[in-house]
């Protein structure tokens, strides 16, 4: 047998791609590369504007050279930097020499020396890092999650007066609405994507040990603080003032744990609407050229929502490991979050294919009201919790003298099937005041929603 050609291994590299590419741009080697040449540029340019070292402000036709370096960047910058660190094997250093092959084209040779000046690796890496993945976050994975929120809330709102029996516990239980169950879904949701906004996202610029040390060696007049949170924040980060050689990767935590969350409650609804089209609630619509099963030609699976599980589960266990990790680094630095970072893109690629299958999935699901209707016709038992309240109310008021509710309308109904005759005929026995005995005789397992379609509003 011969040997394949190189090939993906990861499906997110292969049979997923296209559904993930947004994040390529941002989380890949490549786009990390891209960012540091960034932090190299802009810091070159943040020391020349205040003539460190005797230098003089770049010209804005030379800062539009150096910035066109990131911007330009591409297969044959991509190519260069793999020579590069084949040869340093430091991909930071790599990054480095890079950009001095660009100064010497430019004519900018003079301020070389500048290039990565009082910098350790991780004074560009974590920049570079918290610049990708807020990116990748709010420019490509938020806008999906956005997306089924929002698809989640208009069927939440187009299915808000839908009756549909509850099942706790897997039992029929008291009626609700299709609407306000993927309400539920659409307001979890949106709790959790306010959170991940509010997530701040930290860069340190202090060298070797956070200590500025050489920094002060090099220039002990100048206010290193003032000049290295100008930086940071210039770039459109939170300064991170106290930290070893490297940043502490807590927000790193905070916001894998905060997608881990989402992807949890998501899966959560893929598991809930994969039930309900098993109950025969959702009727999926037919894909032309679709198959469903390799030898029953009827079935259409709910496979938008199984893939989306296993996506799920595999984000979560990837972000929930660099969530663990990257906040231990032994003493002043160690390299175990080097190789773990790398993984970032997994975490959100998996997490991101989830989004795109769960919805595509809700866009080829229809409801079947009649099959809701049905359901709630043949469980006329779970009245008996209205019932039985009404009683203990019509108890309290001094109208009725029945002893123990409860236990009257467990006797009735616990285990065993009524329908809507018998349950009125037990009606028409009680001893409770006119008013209320209407209110229950009027009252069916499909007008037994309360205040679910008002729920709506709060939406």
């Amino acid at each position: 047998m011969s040997p394949l050609a190189p090939q993906p291994l990861s499906p997110l590299d292969g049979r997923y791609q296209a559904a993930v590419t947004g994040l390529g741009e941002h989380l890949s080697e490549a786009g990390l590369n891209r960012a540091r040449i960034h932090v190299e540029v802009e810091w070159l340019i943040a020391l020349t504007d205040r003539g460190f070292a005797g230098s003089s402000a770049l010209s804005d036709a030379d800062k539009a050279g150096l910035r066109a370096i990131v911007t330009d960047f591409d297969e044959q910058s991509i190519a260069e930097l793999g020579e590069l660190e084949a040869v340093t094997r430091h991909d930071v250093k790599a990054v480095e020499y890079f950009v001095r092959a660009r100064l010497s084209e430019l004519g900018l040779d003079r301020v070389a020396e500048l290039t990565h000046f009082a910098c350790t690796s991780e004074d560009i890496n974590n920049l570079s890092y918290a610049l990708t993945v807020r990116d990748a976050v709010r420019g490509v994975w938020r806008p999906k999650f956005d997306e089924v929120i929002d698809r989640l809330t208009r069927l939440a709102r187009e299915y808000r007066a839908v009756p549909m029996l509850s099942r706790t516990h897997g039992q029929p239980a008291t009626p609700t609405t299709m609407g306000k169950e993927l309400a539920v879904f659409a307001y979890r949701l949106t709790r959790i994507a306010k959170q991940i906004d509010a997530n701040d996202y930290l860069g340190k610029f202090s060298g070797a040990t956070g200590t500025f040390a050489s920094h002060v060696v090099a220039d002990p007049d100048a206010s290193w603080t003032t000049i290295s949170q100008e930086f940071v924040e210039s770039l459109g980060l939170t300064w991170n003032p106290l930290t070893t050689q490297i940043e502490s990767h807590d927000w790193q935590a905070e916001l894998y744990g905060k997608v881990s969350h989402a992807n949890r409650v998501l899966h959560n609804l893929a598991t809930d609407i994969w039930t309900y089209i098993s109950l025969g609630y959702f009727r999926q619509i037919p894909q032309a050229g679709a198959t469903g099963s390799s030898t029953m030609p009827h079935k259409i699976n709910p496979i938008r929502f199984e893939n989306a599980e296993a996506n799920l589960e595999l984000s979560s266990a990837v972000l929930d490991s660099l969530a663990a990790t990257l906040v231990t680094s032994r003493l002043q630095r160690d390299l175990t979050d080097s190789s773990a970072q790398r993984n970032i893109g997994v975490g959100f690629g998996h997490s991101l294919l989830a989004l795109d299958n769960i919805l595509r999935g809700l866009g080829e699901i229809d409801l079947a009201p009649e099959v809701l209707a049905a359901d709630l016709d043949g469980n006329w038992e779970v009245l008996g919790e209205a019932i039985q309240t009404v009683i203990r109310a019509e108890v309290v008021a001094g109208r009725s003298t029945i002893s123990d509710p409860y236990a009257l309308l467990k006797e009735l109904t616990r285990g065993k099937r009524v329908n809507g005759e018998g349950l009125a005929a037990f009606v028409e026995t009680l001893e409770i005041g006119d008013e209320a005995k209407a209110r229950l005789l009027a009252l069916t397992p499909g007008s037994y929603i309360g205040l679910a379609d008002e729920l709506l509003d709060r939406l």
